[in-house]
């Protein structure tokens, strides 16, 4: 095949392809990510319904059996994935869904997730069929190398080896980026917003937390991970909950709300032409693909160091994490933030003029908004903009008056100059910071809805979002660590797996002193891009899944446990 026709296809074709130009249009990633999931699902006979209960059996560790090749536990192994997976996407992803699609976005969540379930389900499946084990390797690097890259290769034949290779590189640069430094990023400031700790101060402690976790291997990586990915789900989940059985009378109502707005929207905060259907499913798609990772090809990664010589048996497990990620957890996020009337309210806000949450915009008819990228001296009047001008916008929202002062007694009347990020009064003051009630996005909107749900019991629910943040984000990166070390492994053997490993630390420390706007684009078109080899193979591969799947469970192997003083053992 010619593979340097496809890299400059992908090339001329990257902002269709990954990146979305507009959001009412259905992108390549979305369609094919979609496509496959349909695909797949229709393929195995709705496997995510007939066996979920079997993937729950086999990740309690029931049927676990020491003596089986591999290097940690299905329990391990889902938590480890599970750990990249469920994190700021969670948090943020829903509280963005909900910003531009309205309530009626999550409806589209589940649905991707409940595709995801079958995507994933394949692509562990296959990872656990072609996975290299190596019984004599090192501690450090592990026993079991898998994921895209080895059953792309292998499954497919060695002409697909260039294709493989692309897949190790393109997800070994993520790994630095969206896996790695982004999350770096975040905990830095939410330290420094909420604590006024310095980001170096945070980046060193957390650098050294994550080196310690990945310099010992897959082992250490598992041991951790099981532990602090069931503890900061069930915090966040705790918390959730309590909000919601204060406000139990709500829900009915609020499942009728989404499901109606699914259909029928009335669109989002900042919903993109008010009402249009596409702006609903388009961004619970969009957030419900990328908060379950289903077909990102980096989950099978982890799930490829499971002991069992039973593929399916770990592809049963995998089923789990689409549910759990984006059915259970990504739920609580949008009920909580709809039920306490977070995602359509506005907070007093300081309005940093040369912050990234600041926008201009210009204000439509139906009560819509046009993005403007260059609307000249904007002139504000009694803290009013003029109708037909550009409007001071606070992610994406028009900010209805400006004030001069934190108290929002004095409203603003003078210019604003977009180029240089500063505001001039009437009497010639000059000012970068203004205040004004505005909606909020992402984290900060679920830590709105975290303090207003548990208001009635003390004005602290914020902090349980801050903590999920500082352990989604630290979890997030561990786990990412060893996607990135086996793409390394793949390309390069075992000795590339230290010195990536110690670039990683770095790159993590980088990412927690440096603004990451760059890096957060590059890393969306790599992933973008990657995600592609890995959906043809589980096309291609599919027949196989199938086959296995059949046999598995025609042959139930689990039946020779049995289970004896409280746990499973070998007949």
């Amino acid at each position: 095949m010619d593979f340097a026709a496809i890299v400059a296809w992908l090339d001329e074709n990257i902002a269709q392809f990954g990146l979305p130009v507009g959001e009412e249009k259905i992108t390549l990633q979305v369609v094919f990510l979609l496509g496959v999931g349909l695909f797949l699902t229709l393929s195995l006979g709705l496997i995510q319904i007939r066996r979920l209960m079997h993937g729950f059996a086999v990740a309690t560790g029931r049927y676990d059996d020491p003596d089986e090749p591999g290097d940690v536990s299905h329990f391990q192994a889902l938590t480890t994935a599970l750990s990249a997976t469920v994190g700021i996407g969670n948090i943020a992803g829903a509280a963005i869904a909900i910003h531009w699609g309205g309530p009626g976005a999550l409806f589209w969540m589940w649905m991707t997730a409940f595709l995801g379930m079958a995507t994933k389900f394949s692509e562990v499946t296959l990872a656990q069929k072609y996975r290299q084990v190596d019984e004599t390797s090192a501690k450090y690097s592990g026993k079991v190398s898998g994921g895209p890259m080895y059953y792309i290769e292998r499954g497919l034949g060695p002409k697909w080896k260039p294709v493989a290779a692309f897949f190790a590189i393109m997800l070994g640069i993520t790994a630095f980026m969206t896996g790695n430094a982004v999350q770096a990023n975040t905990v830095a400031d939410a330290m420094q917003t909420n604590f006024s700790i310095a980001p170096w101060i945070t980046g060193l402690v957390t650098s050294g937390i994550v080196a310690m976790v990945i310099l010992g291997g897959i082992s250490r990586i598992g041991r951790v991970t099981s532990i602090l990915a069931p503890l900061m789900a069930a915090i966040y989940v705790a918390g959730a909950m309590v909000i919601i059985i204060l406000n139990i009378g709500q829900v009915p109502g609020t499942f009728a709300l989404i499901f109606r707005e699914a259909f029928n929207p009335t669109a989002g905060v900042a919903g993109t032409g008010a009402g249009a259907f596409l702006v609903t499913l388009m961004w619970g798609v969009r957030r419900g693909l990328f908060s379950n990772e289903a077909g990102q090809g980096s989950a099978p990664i982890a799930h490829a160091a499971a002991k069992t010589d039973e593929p399916v048996s770990e592809g049963v497990v995998a089923l789990l994490e689409p549910f759990i990620d984006t059915i259970v957890i990504v739920t609580m996020t949008a009920l909580v933030v709809i039920m306490t009337g977070a995602w359509n309210s506005t907070v007093e806000t300081p309005i940093a003029l040369a912050g990234g949450d600041l926008t201009y915009v210009v204000v439509a008819a139906d009560g819509g908004s046009d993005a403007v990228d260059e609307p000249g001296t904007v002139t504000y009047t009694d803290g009013q903009a003029a109708t037909s001008s550009a409007h001071v916008a606070w992610h994406e929202v028009s900010v209805e008056t400006l004030f001069l002062d934190e108290e929002m007694t004095q409203p603003f009347t003078g210019t604003i100059d977009p180029v240089t990020a500063t505001a001039t009064t009437s009497d010639g003051q000059s000012m970068t910071m203004l205040w004004g009630m505005a909606v909020e996005s992402g984290a900060p909107l679920t830590m709105e809805a975290f303090r207003r749900g548990l208001a009635p019991i003390g004005d602290w629910g914020h902090y349980i979002v801050i903590f999920s943040v500082l352990l989604f984000a630290l979890s997030t990166a561990i786990s990412w660590s060893y996607y990135g070390d086996r793409c390394a492994n793949y390309l390069f053997g075992p000795r590339a797996i230290i010195p990536y490993k110690l670039v990683f630390v770095l790159m993590h420390f980088i990412g927690a002193v440096l603004s990451l706007a760059t890096v957060w684009a590059l890393g969306d078109v790599f992933l973008a891009i990657v995600i592609l080899p890995n959906l043809l193979a589980l096309c291609f591969l599919a027949p196989q899944v199938k086959e296995m799947t059949n046999s598995y469970f025609e042959r139930r192997p689990w039946s020779k446990y049995d289970k004896t003083g409280g746990h499973y053992e070998k007949k």
